[in-house]
């Protein structure tokens, strides 16, 4: 029996219920010297302290760890952290794949009390430089020292030398004494000034958030198996990792696995899943392939990142019905500790992101920053014990998004999270998600503040003005559409995948001789097309003409297909022609079915242009045939 979620009263001011929070008290505070003090609940690393020594901790393609090796490493990795002079509010940047050594890391920088900064090493190297500078991270760990370097000038030390035996004693496992405030991560997120900005979280409310995960029954039970699906360096993967915490099974999920839906079933299966954190983009086609009798059913899959359609919804409420899966849809920003409300996706219906979790209080504001009335639309204001402690390094932008609490007492110094996203509480006393009332966006499970994108085109040489939008691709998928005075396109795109992120590349790059303006000289981005036509490649023969074979020619077809494209060549790229993973995913299933050839969706990302991808079909064919 797992614990539903609060029905709230009908008011602006959302606050869980008494019989809620009392859920949460189950969890006894610790009283060692490791605990988080002020939250009432055990710190994370006083709990990971008693998980069964013999239990998995970790499982990895390098690697499996035991909760009794998992400690002993961390012990070791924080002995050698504080022999480096880190310490509490220390920065260690953690430039590591996702791996065994990568949990070992994450662990030991806490157990020295020190803060983590993950650093995605697939990111650009001026991105991880930045992140580095930006931080003022006192060390960075890297995989090895023959790799690629972290991107600045910071100390560096690779894993081995961290978790290397040292002569004498080994380190017992006793986290260095914390407070609640303590900084526990610094996770950065896209930025409104073209600057991405780091989110300071303290260690009592990353305790919290786990306790209350367990109280709504989306973390429950002895044992469970949850995947690590999210990149490090969102706070998603927070609510993956702490489950450690608690002596559940962390099962590391590889990048190829986790982007292809048939392989990533199979591996649900295959370890065992109890519980996978996904994003609404990546559930849908993974619905499809998850059969009753495949692995441990119920599966729970704790879904956010971006909205859920209508239609996505009632999917998960059949499979919810059904007993294949349980969908627990959970909304909330970075700056409130991964998750401010949650709600169960247990009958069709209109979406919600459910009710606020305890740790936070809500209040829908109009612009006068008055409560609305019931069941009128306002801007999310989220307070609470939760809130991060701000902006690093940034006092003015946190004094404009960390709001004195326009319902709390001024002279106590309460504060209030401006989440510029647009709600309005249901007749049942949960929340509606309606929207952004800003520049920021979600794409696929990310957070992009559009501007952010804008001001590196602006950079490149001969761009005058530039202007992004949230639209739709040629073939209907949500995409970001970068429209550009002056420039090239193909030199746009080959700057920008330099300096961003992949998933902040425009699908799209369209040229234009001028902005609409707005009467009052502003640009106009209502005018601006929110559907891109792909554009045919420059060529001067006919359309087709070259294809050879029928692999080349299936996959032109099916080119046209998913990418709405008129015109597809056997030089043309997939990914310049406004190919994304979504895309790919579609692109594959469509071979899949057609050939009956089992094409990984990496094979796209190794064969993009379409002339080496049907040469790679015709290897995988022909090998199948043998």
């Amino acid at each position: 029996m797992t614990a539903t979620l609060p029905e709230t009263t009908a008011s602006a001011d959302v606050t869980a219920p008494a019989h809620v929070t009392a859920l949460l008290a189950d969890v006894a505070p610790c009283a060692c010297s490791g605990c988080a003090t002020g939250t009432g609940h055990a710190d994370l690393l006083a709990r990971l302290a008693t998980a069964p020594g013999g239990r998995t901790a970790v499982v990895a393609a390098d690697r499996t760890l035991t909760f009794g090796e998992l400690r002993a490493e961390a012990a070791a990795v924080a002995a050698r952290l504080t022999a480096l002079g880190v310490g509490p509010e220390s920065v260690v940047a953690l430039c590591l794949p996702r791996g065994a050594g990568l949990a070992t890391a994450l662990i030991g920088t806490l157990t020295a009390g020190a803060a983590y900064l993950p650093v995605d090493p697939a990111l650009p190297a001026e991105r991880r430089a930045y992140l580095l500078a930006d931080s003022g991270a006192d060390l960075v760990v890297v995989q090895d020292a023959d790799g690629e370097d972290a991107g600045a000038d910071t100390r560096t030390v690779t894993l081995a030398e961290l978790t290397a035996p040292r002569a004498g004693q080994a380190a017992p496992y006793r986290p260095v004494p914390v407070t609640a405030d303590t900084l526990a991560y610094v996770i950065y997120t896209s930025g409104s000034t073209g600057r991405p900005k780091g989110v300071e979280i303290g260690r009592g409310a990353v305790s919290l958030l786990l306790a209350e995960l367990e109280g709504v029954g989306a973390a429950t039970g002895e044992g469970r198996r949850v995947g690590w699906n999210a990149s490090p360096s969102f706070d998603a993967s927070v609510q993956q990792w702490v489950r450690l915490c608690r002596g559940d099974t962390l099962v590391m999920i590889d990048e190829e696995t986790r982007r292809d839906p048939t392989l990533l079933a199979a591996f649900v299966d295959a370890q065992g899943l109890t519980d996978l954190d996904i994003t609404p983009s990546h559930a849908d086609p993974l619905l499809d392939l998850l059969t009753a009798d495949g692995g441990p059913r119920p599966l729970t899959l704790l879904i956010g990142g971006e909205a859920i359609s209508p239609a996505l919804w009632d999917r998960l409420a059949a499979a919810h019905t059904s007993g294949l899966l349980r969908a627990l849809n959970l909304y909330g920003p970075t700056e409130c500790t991964v998750d401010a409300t949650a709600g169960w996706i247990d009958r069709p219906g209109q979406p919600h992101i459910g009710a606020v979790l305890p740790g936070l209080s809500t209040r829908l504001l109009d612009e006068k920053l008055a409560p609305v009335a019931p069941g009128e639309t306002g801007e999310l204001y989220l307070t609470g014990p939760r809130l991060a402690r701000g902006y690093r390094n940034r006092p003015a932008l946190t004094a404009e998004r960390f709001v004195a609490d326009p319902a709390g007492d001024a002279a106590a110094g309460v504060r209030a999270y401006r989440t510029g996203d647009r709600c309005r509480l249901l007749p049942d006393g949960r929340l509606a998600y309606l929207g952004r009332a800003d520049g920021q966006v979600k794409l696929r499970g990310h957070r992009i503040e559009l501007p952010e994108i804008e001001a590196a085109l602006t950079r490149q040489d001969g761009v005058a003005e530039a202007a992004v939008v949230l639209g739709e691709d040629a073939a209907g998928s949500p995409a970001l559409l970068a429209y550009h005075r002056g420039g090239d396109a193909d030199a746009l795109r080959t700057a920008l995948a330099a300096t961003l992120p992949a998933y902040m590349l425009p699908s799209a790059f369209v040229a234009v001789d001028r902005f609409a303006t707005t009467s009052s000289g502003k640009l106009d981005r209502a005018a601006l097309p929110t559907r891109a036509e792909t554009p045919a490649p420059a060529r001067t023969n006919p359309a087709g003409a070259g294809l050879t074979g029928p692999a080349e020619e299936l996959i032109a077809r099916v080119w046209t297909q998913v990418l709405g494209a008129a015109s597809i060549g056997p030089d043309d790229n997939f990914f310049k022609l406004g190919g994304h993973s979504l895309l790919a995913i579609k692109l594959v299933s469509r071979v899949r079915a057609e050939l009956s050839v089992a094409l990984p969706v990496k094979a796209v990302y190794a064969h993009p242009r379409l002339r080496d991808l049907a040469a790679h079909i015709e290897e995988l064919t022909a090998a199948r045939d043998a």
